[in-house]
């Protein structure tokens, strides 16, 4: 995923599929332009990951 997409989905709150090695999560924030903060959908908690691994699973 691209830094664009991810600011796209937290300005406009879209439903979107992301995840991260092979984990469903929610973008809760974007810390700078390589990083995020995601919810694991599961509740396992939270973590900051690299933008570049996070993809959108209906694409």
């Amino acid at each position: 995923m691209d830094i664009k997409r991810v600011r796209d989905i937290l300005k406009n709150k879209e439903k979107c599929d992301i995840v991260y090695k092979d984990n469903p999560v929610w973008i809760q924030e974007l810390n700078n332009d390589s990083t995020a903060k995601v919810g694991f959908i599961d509740g396992s908690g939270d973590k900051d990951v690299y933008i570049k691994d996070l993809y959108e699973s209906n694409l």
